[in-house]
């Protein structure tokens, strides 16, 4: 395991260096697995029955409680928005724990943190542009007119801190687990990191998920309301 981004290859198109890194190729490899997994639910739920049971009555408990979450979360005005926020759940989550499996997170590299928070950004203008039109843009503006460019930098800080809070944390864990590869001996490599890759990959994967999520619905939410 390392905590550098290695840079794979180098493709040049029309005179353009294009850098495929470690995290290009594991987002490929989560987004083929999850494609995947999509595709086979939805052969396997092809034929849906009015009484669910085995297979499809845990597939929609799940589509349920999420839909439920976004609707206590966001209101019914975001509920539009809750197969959004079921894929960056579910991707996100999926590259955090993916520590688990040898690979480097895609979530400890800031570009892919910033992209998923960038998103929530223009999430939150479209979405208040939408809903309050022209008294959203007002909001720049107050209380007063000369208060424009703070007010400007502080929509411009939402999803930098929201990136770099997702980041930080499955960054954090990272290193400490390739410390411990790099330090310990070999012994010592024998059971005990099952126990702190739970910790850091599944735990902290699951709540920093959650917080994100969270954090995306609530800054929509605001806006929009």
């Amino acid at each position: 395991m390392d905590f550098n981004i290695d840079n794979l290859w180098v493709l040049e198109i029309a005179g353009v260096e294009i850098w495929i890194t470690r995290t290009i190729v594991n987002t490929w490899i989560i987004m083929l697995l999850l494609s995947a997994l999509a595709i086979f639910v939805r052969i396997k739920l092809k034929s849906f029955k009015e009484i669910p049971k085995g297979f499809q009555n845990a597939v929609e408990a799940v589509v349920e409680t999420f839909d439920n979450f976004v609707k206590n979360s966001g209101g019914e005005k975001l509920m539009p928005l809750g197969k959004w926020f079921f894929t960056v759940f579910v991707f996100i989550f999926s590259s955090s724990i993916s520590g688990v499996f040898g690979l480097r997170p895609p979530t400890a590299d800031w570009a892919t943190t910033f992209a998923l928070a960038f998103a929530t950004f223009i999430l939150i203008h479209s979405m208040g542009v939408k809903y309050r039109k022209t008294e959203y843009l007002k909001g720049f503006f107050e209380p007063h007119p000369i208060f424009f460019p703070l007010n400007f930098i502080g929509e411009l800080a939402t999803p930098i801190s929201l990136s770099f809070r997702l980041f930080g944390n499955v960054l954090a864990g990272l290193i400490l687990m390739t410390l411990y590869y790099s330090l310990v001996p070999l012994v010592l490599q024998l059971g005990i990191p099952a126990v702190l890759h739970g910790y850091f990959d599944l735990l902290m994967g699951a709540i920093q998920t959650y917080i994100f999520g969270v954090l995306s619905i609530m800054f929509i939410r605001g806006a929009a309301e």
